[in-house]
């Protein structure tokens, strides 16, 4: 640790690290015009950076250079159980591995703190109109996961440093704002920033108390776990200035999917977002946390908000201890992170979002940032008039009406706001439709705490929005079943059937696999949905029903005032339930109590967890990029849920026919992502989604067939894409993806990675990346490689039939060049960028991956 600026926290008996002397010794005056991330990512440097290095870090920050890299060291590592569990399968696969070389298998653990949250194996089986329905989720889930959860249960013992959060508690995102984070941490006496990464691309939610807190994928968070810095450049730090004020009746919901378009339009991809201006002050946390959840869904890396008297009453509120409180007031202010500090910031860029322009929307079909104002459902061909035909329901049925996720369980206004309407709406007389599957899924204990405190909860449950489960579910693909006749008729009639829910991710196939389309809304409007029944609906003009007199009831003659939701919050959010929720769960059990062995003893029927393969056959042999035919030539905005999907696992998939074949009942197939512990299961999920368009496969009249499915060279033959895989991988044949722009967009989802490396791909050529999943394929040894501008699949007229090889030396950010061997023996040279972009990067690549790396190294500090 660097001592030099070490200094007494006043008013404590706490020491800082004085990063203003630092950054002005350097340049005076600097310090006062770096944005807030830089100060952050400043004060770590100060703190962790030997003194020969420290002025060339700190010089990339106050020039604004990103010539050179520098290491950034979170505080803390934040996992849900899909990707953490998968992260430690693999740390106990390295230590057999670690053993196997005659090392010490018990030496492998986690430096960096690292917090496991089970809340992504819970499928809203029975739906919220059904009594008990929470008690039968949790009983499923835990048949279904004894497996998953025996893993999980050993790593307790096994591995130091590691903290987990069992099921029923919560989502990671909403514990990690209103518990996990301390705003600023201690340790051995000195104070700093809390920071930290976690495996999900939501992470970025606890920005909202001004702590740089990134999603990452789960091969990045290993790395880290292990001790090793994520080794970064300068990222664009972009302003985002916000003015004016919501008008009435609009929620944080509304605002935060009009921000989305926004800035997607603007693109802020990879970039770190910092809000600030009249309107982000006035915003509550939990406002600001319906933004920052958000990030990934416009693109950015973080969504980053000043410490402020909000973020104050934010603690308070949450029950933080009041010497806590105190701290984080008394050190943001001391050390330049307190927000009348930042008046004087210089932004690179600085774009303007007016409050006042946001009304009242939706957004979809298929993607979050496709912004959908209510009020022109009927001009783009969403609602129209429509009549009950022979059946049940009517055209653009909503299926499924969804209050789920972290995005808007976190903040209360838009939980009371619901409670209210489903008030109103009892009042009236009117009621969710019966073909609707409703359900409430808070990211929290507290949630139901304060809808019982304000007589709420009664109200939500007789519109069918009991509480079935603390848990990530529908915004995850988690949706259960649906009621058999309900199902049938959806396929029978091949209805237009719809999802309506208040998470972050609608993208095609996710939701449910007979959701053919799905529409993020606010909680509220989520209620009114249910209660329309079906998407084609005009739910600002149409007429949701009919009073006792004949009356017509409109959406305004049940949405409540803004005056009312504010005063019960106000009322019924108190400390003492976040205190009696979070107490208890984090309370420290140390019984002394280790695991039997180091060495986890793998089941081998298991179709949850295995040894994973990493350091066998060709996954330990260095990649030759030579002769790789293509595997998929894909379109943009390809997302990790084309790569590697999460939802239900149905029968006739290539995963539900090798489950069958394990002797799994279909019932208890689970999702996709419950079973990524086993990449033999995990595997077959790769490019399985339904909505998939490889454009290689084509029909008679050239259009693309949707599916999963692939061609398979030379032959030409089209199969299933896992049997197209299957028999690549027979052959030993070397694979490449073709892609569009914005490749791999979406969750942190290591697997979209791991799939296509098991696979034999060992390049991904495309015209960009999202950051996350680069960094996967990065961790998977699978090269990423860029088309120039003005180069792409379309102008290079690639059909799949060619082969390609890549010439030249792996470099941060070097130029390579592909070569492109076409069927009729033409050979075309294409400049490609190898986007490993730090020399951090390239070493992961050139050893196979992070996994081979550590254990290469582990091995060679043990000799």
């Amino acid at each position: 640790m660097n001592t030099e600026y070490r200094k007494s926290l006043p008013g404590t008996e706490l020491d800082y690290f004085d990063t203003r002397a630092a950054v002005d010794a350097i340049q005076p005056g600097a310090y006062a015009k770096l944005p807030y991330t830089s100060r952050i990512l400043a004060e770590q440097l100060v703190r962790r950076c030997a003194p020969v290095d420290l002025n060339d870090a700190l010089t990339q920050l106050i020039e604004r250079k990103r010539d050179l890299d520098f290491p950034w060291y979170p505080a803390r590592v934040v996992c849900h159980d899909i990707l953490g569990q998968t992260a430690l399968v693999d740390l106990a696969g390295l230590r057999d591995a670690i053993a196997e070389k005659g090392g010490d298998p018990s030496q492998v653990n986690p430096v960096v703190p690292t917090q496991l949250i089970v809340d992504h194996s819970l499928a809203v089986e029975h739906p919220g109109f059904e009594e008990g329905a929470f008690e039968k989720n949790r009983a499923v889930e835990e048949r279904r996961n004894e497996d998953r959860f025996h893993f999980i249960n050993w790593t307790k013992t096994a591995f130091d440093n590691v903290d987990v959060i069992p099921p029923g508690n919560g989502i990671m995102h909403q514990i990690n704002l209103e518990k996990m984070s301390p705003v600023v941490q201690v340790r051995d006496g000195v104070a700093f920033p809390d920071t930290c990464v976690g495996t999900d691309s939501h992470t970025p939610m606890v920005d909202a108390l001004g702590v740089i807190s990134v999603g990452v994928g789960g091969l990045e968070a290993e790395n880290v776990m292990l001790g090793n810095p994520s080794m970064m450049r300068l990222p664009d730090i972009v302003g985002v200035e916000m003015t004016g004020k919501l008008h009435p009746g609009i929620t944080g919901t509304d605002l935060v999917l009009a921000l989305t378009e926004f800035l997607r339009k603007e693109r802020v991809v990879g970039a770190y977002l910092e809000f600030f201006g009249e309107g982000a002050d006035s915003l509550s946390v939990g406002d600001r946390a319906t933004i920052a959840n958000m990030t990934p869904e416009y693109g950015a890396t973080a969504g980053m908000f000043f410490i402020d008297d909000q973020t104050i009453d934010y603690l308070r509120l949450t029950g933080r201890e009041d010497d806590q409180v105190a701290l984080v007031e008394k050190f943001a202010k001391e050390t330049g992170l307190w927000a009348d500090s930042l008046k004087e910031v210089e932004y690179e860029r600085v774009l303007s979002f007016d409050l006042a322009s946001v009304g009242r929307n939706l957004a979809g079909p298929s993607n979050p940032h496709s912004l959908l104002p209510v009020s022109e459902l009927s001009s783009r061909g969403i609602a129209k008039e429509w009549k009950q035909e022979e059946g049940l329901m009517p055209d653009g049925a909503v299926i499924i009406a969804a209050i789920t996720s972290c995005t808007n369980t976190s903040n209360p206004r838009n939980i009371i706001g619901a409670g209210l309407l489903a008030r109103n709406a009892n009042r009236l007389g009117l009621m969710r439709k019966p073909w609707v599957k409703s359900s409430l899924a808070p990211g929290s204990k507290t949630v139901k705490m304060y809808l019982e405190e304000s007589g709420l909860l009664p109200e939500l449950q007789q519109q069918g929005f009991d509480v079935v489960a603390f848990a990530c579910t529908t915004c995850n693909g988690m949706s259960g079943a649906l009621d058999p006749k309900i199902q049938k008729e959806v396929i029978e009639r091949d209805l237009y059937s719809t999802a309506v829910l208040s998470g972050n991710r609608n993208f095609d196939g996710r939701i449910h696999p007979y959701a053919k389309q799905a529409f993020l809304a606010s909680p509220p409007l989520v209620v009114a949905y249910a209660i329309a029944g079906t998407i084609r609906f005009d739910i600002e003009k149409d007429v949701l029903g009919h009073d006792q007199d004949g009356n017509p009831i409109m959406l305004k003659d049940i949405w409540p005032s803004d005056e009312e939701i504010d005063a019960i919050v106000k009322s019924a959010v108190k400390p003492e339930q976040f205190r009696k929720t979070y107490i208890p769960m984090f309370e420290k059990k140390d019984d002394g109590v280790r695991a039997a062995s180091p060495l986890y003893d793998w089941r081998p029927q298991s179709t949850y967890i295995r040894r994973p393969p990493y350091w066998e056959g060709t996954m330990a042999e260095a990649r030759a990029l030579k002769g790789m035919r293509p595997l998929a030539v894909l379109p943009d905005n390809i997302t990790t849920d084309h790569l590697s999907p999460s939802n239900a696992i149905l029968l006739d998939s290539a995963a539900g026919a090798y489950l069958d074949k394990m002797g799994l009942p279909e019932e208890d197939f689970n999702s996709y992502a419950t079973h990524r512990g086993d990449h033999l299961t995990a595997q077959r999920a790769t490019l399985a989604n339904p909505k998939l368009f490889n454009e290689m496969v084509k029909d008679e009249d050239g259009n693309v067939i949707q599916g999963s499915l692939a061609r398979v060279e030379p032959e030409g033959e089209v199969k299933r894409m896992w049997e197209a895989i299957e028999t690549y991988m027979a052959r030993k044949q070397p694979l490449i993806i073709i892609a569009g722009a914005d490749y791999g967009q979406g969750s942190s989802r290591d697997w979209a990675a791991k799939g296509v490396a098991l696979a034999g791909v060992e390049a991904i050529v495309a015209e960009g990346f999202e950051r996350i999943h680069r960094t996967n394929l990065i961790g998977m040894g699978v090269m990423p490689l860029q088309f120039e501008e003005g180069t792409t699949r379309n102008t290079l007229n690639i059909d799949g039939t060619e082969t390609f090889d890549v010439e030249g030396t792996p470099a941060p950010r070097a130029k390579l060049t592909l070569i492109m061997h076409r069927a009729n023996g033409d050979v075309e040279r294409i400049p490609v960028l190898c986007r490993l972009d730090t020399a951090e990067e390239v070493s992961v690549y050139c050893a196979g991956g992070i996994l081979q790396k550590f254990a290469n190294e582990f091995m060679e500090e043990a000799g």
